[in-house]
């Protein structure tokens, strides 16, 4: 098959590239654009830790070809703080201990970013469900789920 050219918006900045019809988003932005915050676990959309938001979205990069974001706004995790100035998200993973190793961390506050964009108050229930969707293999997520808490008061 043809390679595809693609438009697309990355952290506010313009990126074309010409890709293969099967390379994926995270793909794209790691080796095209690279920003490699976004990293590639499970490449089956379990893990979370490639969670981007694609037009205000949170969707898993490694899902997601490249072809279909043609056109669209894309952020990264090195997209987020403004000027340097950590998101209170970013900030409440640091104060609240809500990584170790950091692997899963960008997938994380990209999901968290998103979702209390839309449940600004959430209860700890929701807190926990919208955390289901990413995976940690360090912190037993008691420090993720008090950095949702605290980012949600910031």
């Amino acid at each position: 098959m043809a390679d595809i050219p693609v438009s697309l918006t990355v952290n506010g900045v313009a990126h074309e590239a010409v890709v293969e019809p099967r390379k994926i988003l995270a793909d794209l932005l790691r080796e095209d654009c690279r920003l490699t915050g976004t990293h590639i676990g499970c490449e089956h959309g379990v893990c979370g830790a490639c969670t981007v938001l694609v037009d205000g979205r949170a969707v898993r990069s490694c899902l997601v070809f490249a072809v279909q974001v043609d056109g669209s706004e894309v952020t990264t995790v090195e997209g987020l703080a403004a000027d340097g100035e950590l998101t209170p998200v970013q900030q409440a993973f640091q104060q609240e201990h809500g990584l170790q190793c950091g692997f899963c961390t960008p997938g994380f506050v990209m999901s968290v970013t998103a979702f209390l964009r839309d449940r600004p108050d959430p209860s700890d229930e929701e807190i926990r469900d919208a955390l289901s969707g990413n995976l940690c293999r360090c912190t037993g997520y008691q420090g993720i789920v008090r950095a949702v808490r605290r980012a949600a008061s910031a």
